[in-house]
């Protein structure tokens, strides 16, 4: 099999590597953005000497990168390699190039209908839950640790014919400590070493980046204000420009706060009462996290891709599942292959705890 793709000057790898590093810039912290420029361009020369050597690798494209912004970085670089050189990200054996995970079929579901009825009422009853008097802060030293399932489907194409697959259902573990300057991540998804990734600061570059939105530590997220609608105007006015719209970039901005971060429980009630402030939020009555677990989403429906974020929660206990992307009309243009009931990512939350080192996890704790 030939992957047909068409043989590219340097300068416009080049130009493609910045086009896509510009599309996820919101979401690397400030100082690496030159340390994973330099990493994406040696993924493509690797990528573009092994398309000399071989016309047996499919091409694969991604259609969502992880949202959490702590992965972001290495994850852009990888994807964005096999993006533009055509190399594979397909999973069995693994060639210390890139993640190994196995494929399959494209990930499916039924669509869960929506109202735009009851969201205030489950997100102050998700709100009491998620933030309990005795959720303890993380100090100076210990690290915020979260584990969770993730998969996705990507589209992947062999002879310049296209099709959907996903990676499987696998574990991801994050750590990072109060500040934000030091954490670590195991995920293969992102990097294919069982060992994972640093994510401590300073980068290759010696910067140190300013903790915000897009890349909250815990220290910053106790500083963010708790009124809702205080709240909520900042969120607009810092993501201003993002994404396809001002109201699902702000929606999309809260999902990643409350889905791998540890906001202290003041904040978390003003995330969830700023997120029923945002229009077009809805419930949708049954959604399913990345292990199966059926619950009720809180979700908002982005009109320009027809992709619809979820939120879900155990419809009897209200405790936060996870979190997945669903698309629920009909996409446009190149992504026409996706069809509604696709899930382009799904994630579900294992364990969310405070440990006092870096790939410590909860019941090795001292």
């Amino acid at each position: 099999m030939s992957a047909n793709t068409p043989r590219q000057s340097p300068g416009a790898w080049e130009e493609a590597a910045a086009q896509l590093l510009s599309r996820t810039a919101r979401d690397l912290p400030t100082g690496r953005h030159e340390f994973h420029k330099e990493r994406l361009m040696a993924h493509i020369e690797q990528a573009q000497r092994a398309q000399e050597t071989s016309a047996d690798t499919p091409k694969v494209r991604r259609l969502r990168l992880s949202r959490p912004a702590i992965a972001l970085p290495a994850l852009a670089a990888a994807v964005a390699a096999s993006v533009i050189a055509g190399t594979a990200m397909t999973g069995g054996g693994g060639s210390g190039n890139g993640p190994a995970l196995a494929t399959g079929p494209a990930l499916t579901t039924q669509i869960g209908a929506a109202s735009p009825h009851g969201v205030a009422q489950l997100l102050d009853q998700v709100s009491l839950v998620a933030a309990p008097g005795d959720h303890p802060a993380v100090k100076a030293g210990q690290y915020v640790y979260i584990e969770s399932r993730t998969a996705d489907t990507f589209v992947k194409t062999v002879d310049d014919k296209s099709s959907l697959a996903s990676h499987e259902l696998h574990k991801r573990q994050v750590w990072y400590s109060a500040d934000g300057t030091r954490g670590w991540l195991i995920d293969p998804a992102v990097n294919d070493s069982p060992e994972g990734e640093t994510l401590s600061l300073p980068d290759e570059q010696g910067n140190t980046p300013v903790a915000g939105l897009n890349h909250p530590s815990y220290d910053y997220l106790t500083k963010l204000p708790t009124d809702p609608r205080t709240l909520l105007a900042k969120i607009y006015k810092e993501t201003k420009g993002h994404g396809n719209s001002p109201d699902q970039e702000a929606f999309t901005t809260i999902g990643d706060l409350l889905g791998e971060s540890y906001p202290p429980p003041a904040l978390t009630k003003a995330l969830f009462k700023a997120a029923a402030k945002i229009p077009g939020v809805v419930t949708v009555n049954d959604a399913v996290d990345a292990i199966g677990r059926h619950g009720v989403a809180v979700a908002r429906l982005d009109d320009k891709s027809g992709q619809r974020e979820e939120w879900i929660f155990d419809k009897n206990t209200h405790v936060f599942l996870g979190q997945r992307t669903v698309q629920v009309s009909k996409a446009g243009g190149p992504e026409e292959i996706i069809k509604p009931g696709t899930v382009l990512f799904t994630s579900a939350v294992m364990q969310r705890a405070i440990v006092d080192g870096i790939k410590q996890v909860p019941n090795k704790a001292s």
